[in-house]
């Protein structure tokens, strides 16, 4: 029996200059932060200009994903800090130095940090 490639899939945090967060899953985290940093995605992210990545984790197992995403998305806003902060304590853009093309970098208005 052929064995299946391997995959890796991410479980990730997105933030902006006011701190909003969104939570998400992925195959591809190189090309699913691009989309969001150029608002390729509708909804939320888009509206929120969320295309800082300041966390993400990594797993073989798309179902163990999903279920981390579920379970991140349900806690409550200062676990999720908590979890931010214990990998990122300055919340950098995780993603700055991926892009080359001036085109793709990240263009977010700045405003007051959201402290809720």
């Amino acid at each position: 029996m052929p064995r299946k490639p391997h995959r890796e899939y991410y479980v990730y945090i997105l933030s902006n200059p006011t701190r909003t967060l969104y939570v998400g899953v992925t195959n591809d985290l190189v090309r699913r932060v691009y989309q969001h940093r150029q608002r390729q995605v509708e909804g939320f992210t888009q509206k929120y200009y969320l295309g800082w990545l300041v966390y993400f984790e990594q797993t073989g197992d798309i179902r163990e994903a999903i279920m981390r995403e579920k379970q991140v998305k349900a806690w409550r806003r200062e676990k999720k800090v908590a979890l931010i902060e214990g990998m990122n304590p300055e919340w950098k853009d995780l993603a700055a130095e991926w892009y080359e093309d001036s085109e793709q970098a990240l263009e977010i208005p700045r405003g007051p940090r959201n402290n809720s």
